[in-house]
């Protein structure tokens, strides 16, 4: 290959990675300044995120973010950190490490959590937007041990939950320190009946 070939790649691949980047930033801003049509440009339109006790299509998740946190939080900040990307052509695999803060506006003043946004990157007409995502909650200040096998324990966001999205939590994506954890499984899709059981939720 010559080195002007060489360059053309290394450019496409910066190119790819940095409109990824944006991509989960822009994310961050949607979902803080509960801006629906930022948030929906993070998807493709048949995009599947599976938030735990959410897991549905861009619309509904777009609905369902800013309406629970304009119901609880005064305000709140989705800070995202470690990045990696696995970048194969027109799909990419990222796991990106995020903290979340509210301030309540009911109960305790603060709380936060932290954990990963597992993705799925697909690259339609020339953009990258989230094909399949997976929030994985890794830790939450509590004032006992949680059982590691509950995802409900994890997340910061329990008081007002609907009985069906409690339900759809129990049985969210556990964290795991080797192999099994989500973030390795390649393709990375969502499970067909866990998106049904979505449904069932959001439609209670």
């Amino acid at each position: 290959m010559s080195d002007r070939a060489d360059i053309d790649a290394l450019v496409r691949t910066l190119a790819d990675r940095q409109a990824i980047l944006d991509c989960l930033m822009r994310y961050s801003r949607g979902v803080d300044r509960l801006d629906r049509d930022i948030l929906l440009s993070v998807y493709h339109d048949d995009a599947i995120d599976d938030h735990g006790m959410f897991v549905g299509g861009r619309e509904e998740f777009a609905d369902w973010v800013i309406g629970m946190h304009s119901t609880l939080h005064m305000s709140q900040q989705h800070c995202l950190f470690n990045h990696t990307c696995e970048l194969d052509g027109d799909v990419a695999h990222t796991e990106t490490y995020y903290m979340f803060v509210g301030m309540n506006r009911e109960g305790p003043p603060l709380v936060m959590s932290g954990g990963r946004y597992v993705d799925r990157f697909e690259k339609r007409d020339g953009v990258w937007a989230i094909a399949h995502r997976v929030c994985l909650r890794d830790w939450i200040p509590l004032d006992r041990v949680p059982d590691p096998h509950d995802p409900f324990a994890f997340t910061a966001v329990k008081d007002g939950l609907p009985p069906a999205m409690a339900s759809l939590m129990v049985t969210a994506a556990l964290s795991a320190r080797d192999r099994s954890d989500p973030s390795y499984a390649r393709p990375f899709m969502t499970d067909p009946d866990r998106i049904a059981e979505g449904a069932r939720a959001n439609e209670s």
